[in-house]
């Protein structure tokens, strides 16, 4: 079977592009038939944006936010008011390790130790191949998949940004980060075109 459709590209990879990425998600999603979107967001800019896109109809919004501590320690990053405004209207959220650097930059970070990994070689990849949106998106269905709130056995659209916003989306079929290479990115939806 031939299948047809269209990819958004960007000129440029950034914010400006997040209304864009919530209104092309939501349109392939419902396409193909899809459940529940799942987008990167670190304050909360971009899944308020998503939450507003998605109104009205019968999607389900995941978000995966950075780890408390990620950037200060103790510290949540993401707008506590609105978590609750979200959680409270079904949104789920959740917190994880970056499944693509994690543990490993305290290695890789540490002048005794130094030198890269291969995890971070493979996030690298996706950063320099793809676009840097592309890595955030796998790793935040990894990071979903392993908190149990996405199944390998469903579809999922991914979004993933670069510094802020979003600017990339692409369908994947999820796998737990301990089975990375069982994970297929099925489709590339939006990106920016230069990197």
């Amino acid at each position: 079977m031939k299948i047809e459709k269209t990819i958004t590209y960007f000129s440029e990879p950034g914010k400006e592009n997040t209304r864009d990425c919530a209104e092309i998600a939501v349109q392939r999603a419902k396409e193909l038939g899809l459940s529940t979107i799942v987008v990167a967001s670190t304050g909360g800019y971009t899944a308020k944006i998503f939450f507003e896109a998605m109104k009205g109809t019968n999607l389900r919004l995941v978000v995966v936010a950075h780890a408390v501590g990620f950037s200060k320690p103790g510290v949540w990053e993401f707008d506590p008011s609105l978590a609750e405004e979200l959680r409270a209207a079904g949104v789920v959220i959740v917190c994880g390790t970056h499944s693509l650097s994690g543990l490993e930059r305290a290695i890789s970070r540490n002048p005794k130790l130094g030198g890269s990994s291969r995890t971070e070689a493979i996030a690298e990849a996706f950063r320099r191949t793809v676009a840097i949106g592309m890595k955030v998106a796998v790793e935040c269905v990894l990071i979903a998949t392993d908190q149990g709130v996405i199944s390998v056995s469903d579809e999922v659209m991914a979004v993933g940004g670069t510094i802020e916003g979003a600017d990339t989306v692409v369908v994947i079929k999820p796998a737990h980060t301990a089975a990375f290479f069982d994970l297929q990115v099925r489709e590339f939806v939006a990106m920016p075109r230069d990197r």
